[in-house]
Order: structure tokens, then sequence, then C-alpha cells
């Protein structure tokens, strides 16, 4: 037993070694780093990671133990994770997102890695919570249970956090668009499928959503209207975030085309060619339009037959 804890403890230590390391890389420090446990069972670490330069800025990364740092393609895919991190985390709220509908949420609670079914069922979940993000009190929210074909698992490097996390923020995203997500003030995890219908075999890349270049512009102004005016006190927003990219089924590159648009519609204010930016009070004078967008799509996924149930009308 001793000659295992030895083990294990060892295994942790060069784990951290070798994170603090491409995190440093990255422009990140390593706050601090705990034990952890799979919702299945299993030892994980917990890092604290944050901005160098802005040690406030923090974001919490989740490892099996076990998992195996040194191989290429594991390193290369947490190296990019970590430098895509350090990016978002000088958004004045990393953790938030818009979705296309323009539903501000914010992620946490999320427990990686993946575990296996225990219902009996072929598939690898992870549980997470999503929350509105409109301002106000944060209280209507979305305990979620997003699950991993056997097929789509094939996909993935690693079912780890920095391999992804990406991938299921944007399901979830597209599943609360499609009104099968509901916020609620309290309620029981809600399944987000996740198959090969968001990963194209032949493109080799993941699809969610088929998206105009005025769609596009309209994302884009969306988010620096939430994230930064209403969220973030005017912080400028990474406009480029590759994750965004990946939801709305394009590019970096148009991404940074949407959003000289904008800028030259007096929309967005930031550095030139930069890649943040923070709204106008021509943008936020729109405040009225986006809350009515909210509304709307807040009620687009409030399930009708709920209401009858609540009002006592079911046969169940």
């Amino acid at each position: 037993m001793e000659d295992e804890e030895d083990s294990s403890d060892m295994t942790s230590e060069v784990l951290a070694v070798q994170l603090e390391s491409a995190a440093k890389a990255a422009g990140l420090v390593v706050v601090s780093s705990e034990a952890g446990e799979k919702y299945s069972g299993g030892a994980t670490t917990k890092f604290v990671l944050a901005l160098a330069s802005e040690p406030g800025k923090t974001q919490l990364l989740e490892l099996s133990e076990s998992f195996e740092f040194g191989k290429p393609e594991l390193k290369d895919g947490v190296s990019g994770y970590l430098a895509e991190a350090a990016q978002r985390l000088k958004n004045p709220r990393p953790d938030c997102y818009v979705t296309l509908h323009g539903i501000p949420l914010s992620f946490g609670r999320f427990g990686w890695p993946f575990h296996e079914s225990t219902s009996g069922a072929d598939t690898s979940l992870v549980h997470g919570e999503v929350r509105l993000e409109d301002g106000g009190e944060s209280v209507l929210h979305a305990k979620v249970a997003a699950s991993m074909t056997v097929t789509f698992r094939e996909i993935v490097a690693a079912p780890e956090q920095p391999f992804a996390e990406g991938f299921i923020y944007n399901a979830v995203r597209k599943t609360m668009d499609q009104g099968q997500l509901e916020l609620v003030k309290s309620g029981n995890r809600q399944p987000v499928p996740v198959t090969t219908r968001y990963y194209s075999m032949k493109q080799k890349s993941f699809i969610f959503n088929d998206t105009t270049a005025e769609q596009r512009k309209a994302f884009l102004a969306a988010k620096v209207y939430w994230l930064s005016g209403v969220l973030g006190g005017g912080v400028p927003v990474w406009l480029l975030d590759p994750r965004d990219a990946q939801y709305l089924n394009t590019t970096v590159s148009e991404l940074k085309g949407s959003a000289g648009l904008l800028a030259s519609e007096g929309l967005l204010q930031g550095e030139p060619d930069g890649d943040y930016a923070g709204p106008t009070a021509k943008l936020m004078d729109r405040s009225g339009t986006y809350s009515q967008q909210l509304a709307q799509a807040l009620l687009a996924i409030r399930p009708e037959f709920n209401e009858e149930m609540r009002g006592g009308h079911t046969n169940m």
C-alpha cells in the first residue's frame, strides 16, 4: 500500500512539473494544486491557473492523475489549450459565452474528466452547470450531463478537459438554442447528447451552426454588448476566440473581418487591428433590442408542457 502511495505521489509531482512548464510557455502560472477525485473513482489533480501578468485572473484545470503528458499529441493539445486560455483569461468574465440566439451564459462546476455511464448505456459523461448572466442576480441555471457516444469518443484524443471543453461548451450552447435545455431555479440534470452529427469525418472538423456573414456580425456585437458592456464594465473582450469560430462554423479570419465591419459602423472600440474590443455608446444604446432578444430566446426554450405541469394539468 505504501509503495502504491509513493508511486501515486511521484506521478502527481511529474504531472505538476510538466504542467507548470507548459503553463509558463503560454504566459500562465500555476497558483495552486490539490488532489481531486473522479466521479467514478480514481484520482485527479486540480490546478488553479492564472495569467502571469494578472494573477487575479484564474481558471481551474482538472486532469487525471495518470494523464500521459509526455505523449507528443497530448502535450501539443494541452499546450494549445493553455495558449487559448491565456487569451480568454484577459476577458472580464472568462467563464462567460453568448449563444447564437443571444443568451449570455456562464459555465462552471464541470467535473473532469469524462466518466463512464452507470446506467448501462455505452456512453461517457461529464457533468456541469450553466447559468444565465444578464447582469442581474444569477438564479436561473441548468445542470447538464453531456454524453459522448462510443463512436464520438474515438475522435477525441483524450477524455480530458483540454481536449473536450471547447466542443462540450459549444454543444451546450447549440442544445440551448434548439430549445432542449431549460433554465430553471432548481431541477435535475438535463441531457446534452454529443454525437457524430457534430463532426465531419470528411473535413475532420466540428460542425455546430451554419451561419451567414450577417449572423456572425450580429453574434460578435451581442458578445461585446453582454460580456464587456453589461458584465465587464467596458473592459475589452477577445473577439477572435477559436471556440466561437468552431461554434459558428467559421474561421478566426472571418471573425476578424466581422469585427472590422462592426468597428467601421462605430459599434466597437479598441486598439487598431486589435484582437480585443469593448462597446461604444452606440452599441450600448441598443440595450432595449438585446433585452427583447434575450426575453424572446428565454421564452422559446421554456417548454409548454412544463407550464401545464406547473399548473396541475397533467394525467401523468
